[in-house]
């Protein structure tokens, strides 16, 4: 799994790879800001964890971005802020989750990175069946 953190905070984004790395994540990618994520969604991200405060461009127009280059890609917002409203916006762009930043950040991101290679896995065998399907009817 292809995974980018964006975050200005160069402490957090390197708290988050190290935990990643410990959960067997390595292929890990980190940008300091959205632009930089943007020029490199060419390679396929499965997740991305976008910080919502950012220089440039704030979160959620990365979030606007992502979504109409890859509609497929899960996008988990990390911000410092409890925000009720810039979390529904988020998800209500296709975000897939909202995690504040704080005690329980590692957990909520083990957490969701654990739905989201169930749902990975779910797509692929969707993908696999229908793949067979067209073959056994191709043959008749």
């Amino acid at each position: 799994m292809r995974i980018f953190l964006v975050d200005d905070d160069e402490f957090c984004m390197n708290v988050y790879k190290q935990h990643l790395n410990s959960l067997g994540y390595f292929d890990v990618a980190g940008f300091s800001n959205g632009p930089d994520c943007l020029n490199n969604l060419s390679f396929g991200p499965d997740v991305i964890f976008l910080d919502h405060g950012m220089d440039y461009l704030t979160g959620l127009e990365v979030l606007k971005k992502i979504k109409v280059y890859a509609p497929d890609i899960f996008v988990v917002f990390l911000s410092g802020q409890a925000n009720l409203l810039t979390a529904v916006k988020a998800l209500k762009l296709g975000a897939t989750d909202y995690i504040v930043k704080g005690i329980y950040d590692l957990v909520n991101i083990t957490k969701v990175l654990n739905t989201i290679k169930v749902a990975i896995s779910l797509k692929r065998n969707e993908i696999e069946a229908g793949y067979v399907e067209r073959l056994l009817h191709s043959n008749k």
